[in-house]
């Protein structure tokens, strides 16, 4: 009996608007932040994606060294930890503080030995080191406000150069990095600085639209890139492999590829229109394509030799995953919410991602619901609102309902009801947009399930009440209260053959109990050590799997209650959600789950010999 972890679905980059993220990639991958999540994404696979969790502040900024073989991540806490980003385990190989705050940038050498990084300190502003013990290769000075970006030269004789909010850029000799000379030709905030791979020439890009060219060994300027110009920010700028051709991303909406022999624009991508179409960050992947990022958090990657538009766009999620569901017209998709409101479609077999279309939820999405009845699903968020999502999962309906307060948990029963727990001490049902019973509850419920006509509600009371629901109403005075549980009810759901109910606390005890029978089975499911957030039955009704928010994953075995699989550490910060993707009738099943670091992780799990 054990698990292993086949793949993962990464996040999406974490955005503000009016600020730069900087993005860089290595080979077919691309790096960037989500939270305090450094993500590697694969664009050919993402299912061979990377997750770095190692980061105790939101990371900002990773780059891979030219060598390949290790990763340089910062934070808003000014660390920077240098990991192993070949080996699974992705060990430490060095963790320093090198500014007071917030780290914009940083750099390695061409030999993978140094490193330089800037930000928003006080003292100062930049920092430059050995990458193995920390230990300063030189001094970054010259400016009097935050730093924006940083570029290395990577031939020797090395040079730097840094940029920031004062309008200057400053050119370090290096090694030792040095101040060798100020250079003044922004007029605003200058965004981004970056040398060509050749190190023959580098480019910066600010606040006042402009681009500058200048000699990488000398630093003097050469020229200013004025052929139709963008129209606002120049948020970042890339290098062509053979340090041919510039491309920029701007505020403006557009992202321009840039001849830089003759200063020519040779093709400008319009992505769209509106705030959230503003571009904020770039990276040159393989020979021909830009990945330019939106302000709503899309990769829109642009194929330099064809097209007025994006190749694809990849969507994903930039804030933690609240929920899971499976989508049930479509064997080969589900659908996770997330805290910002949002509903995605994933696909179990490549991986990709995409936002399921109409209008979301404006606030966190508590629940997500499959209909035993008609394939669709429904959600509910934080908005106080039930919203119906097409059954292949690709768009939602024109259905929405108003609650009459903020929700905690929603079920569907057989006959397309919607049950909604609500925090003001009622249960109410819905059907086809219509409230159809409200059931005041004296105590305040807190997880609702449904299976067949049966309805399970658990309440902070620790205490799982069972109701008979005939289409008009719910009536509780058939069947008895289930106590096995000593905190608040957290989540409730039913075996996939009806005579089985799981019910998680808060405390991260889970109680098994036989719905026939009406008794408790065992209370001894009690491994996690903080509240259980969500709970799924495989298709057999054999094994059930809870995630908690002390990070772990368990899989419990109904025939031997006191044997378990431990997924330690399955997603940082808390997992919100698990779900059984192909059923698990066999011997091995596949689990995915998911939570506070956005991603989702696929697992492969063997199950014990009964």
């Amino acid at each position: 009996m054990s698990s292993k972890q086949a793949a993962i679905f990464p996040s999406n980059p974490v955005t503000e608007r009016g600020v730069a993220l900087k993005l860089s990639a290595s080979k077919d991958r691309i790096l960037y932040a989500n939270g305090k999540t450094i993500v590697i994404r694969d664009l050919k696979n993402p299912k061979l994606s990377i997750s770095y969790n190692g980061h105790i502040q939101n990371a900002t900024v990773a780059r891979i060294s030219p060598s390949g073989y290790y990763c340089a991540s910062g934070d808003a806490g000014g660390t920077v930890r240098v990991w192993d980003a070949v080996g699974e385990d992705h060990s430490l190989k060095g963790e320093y503080k090198v500014i007071a705050g917030r780290i914009n940038d940083l750099e390695w050498d061409g030999e993978s030995k140094r490193i330089i990084a800037v930000g928003d300190g006080k003292e100062k502003f930049g920092h430059a080191f050995m990458m193995d013990t920390g230990t300063s290769t030189g001094v970054i000075s010259g400016h009097f406000k935050a730093l924006n970006a940083v570029s290395i030269r990577h031939q020797r004789p090395y040079r730097a150069a840094t940029a920031g909010d004062d309008a200057g850029i400053i050119f370090h000799q290096g090694v030792p990095y040095k101040y060798d000379k100020s250079i003044k030709t922004h007029t605003k905030f200058v965004q981004d600085v970056r040398y060509a791979p050749s190190g023959d020439i580098f480019a910066s890009v600010g606040s006042d639209s402009k681009i500058f060219l200048y000699d990488g060994k000398t630093g003097d300027t050469l020229d200013e890139v004025i052929d139709k110009p963008h129209k606002g920010s120049i948020m970042a700028c890339t290098w062509s492999p053979d340090s041919k051709f510039l491309a920029t991303s701007s505020a403006d909406c557009t992202v321009k590829l840039w001849d830089v022999e003759t200063r020519k624009v040779v093709t400008t991508w319009t992505v769209g229109s509106g705030v959230n179409f503003q571009q904020v960050g770039n990276t040159w992947n393989g020979e021909s394509d830009v990945v330019s990022l939106s302000l709503s958090g899309d990769l829109n990657v642009f194929d330099v030799r064809t097209g007025d538009k994006p190749s694809r766009v990849i969507q994903g999620p930039q804030k933690p995953i609240t929920a899971i569901a499976p989508a049930p017209a479509s064997s080969d998709t589900f659908l996770a919410g997330t805290a910002d409101g949002r509903i995605l479609s994933y696909s179990k077999s490549t991986g990709d991602s995409s936002h399921v279309q109409g209008v979301h939820h404006s606030s966190l999405v508590t629940s997500l619901a499959a209909s035993p009845t008609n394939g669709g699903v429904f959600s509910t968020g934080f908005d106080d609102c039930v919203r119906e999502i097409e059954s292949d999962g690709t768009g939602f309906t024109s259905a929405s309902v108003s609650l009459s307060s903020q929700p905690k948990s929603l079920t569907v029963a057989d006959d397309g009801s919607v049950f909604v727990a609500e925090v003001n001490n009622s249960v109410e049902i819905f059907r086809s947009n219509q409230k159809v019973f409200n059931l005041p509850t004296k105590y305040t419920p807190s997880a609702v399930a449904a299976k067949g006509t049966l309805i399970a509600i658990g309440g902070e009371d620790s205490k799982v009440h069972l109701y008979q629901w005939d289409g008009k109403s719910l009536k509780d005075d058939i069947t008895p209260i289930l106590q096995g549980n000593k905190a608040v009810v957290s989540v409730l759901a039913f075996s996939p053959d009806g005579n089985l109910l799981a019910s998680g606390d808060s405390s991260g005890s889970i109680s098994l109990f036989d719905i026939k029978e009406k008794k408790l089975i065992t209370s001894r499911w009690s491994f996690h050590t903080a509240r259980v957030n969500s709970l799924s039955w495989t298709a057999d009704s054999k094994h059930c799997a809870s995630g908690s928010l002390d990070t772990h994953v368990y899989i419990w075995s109904v025939a031997k209650p006191l044997r378990n699989i431990a997924i330690k550490n399955a997603g940082a910060r808390g997992v919100n959600a698990v779900l059984w993707i192909d059923g698990g009738e066999g011997k091995t099943g596949q689990l995915v789950s998911s939570g506070a670091d956005a991603c989702v992780k696929v697992w492969e799990v063997t199950f014990h010999e009964t």
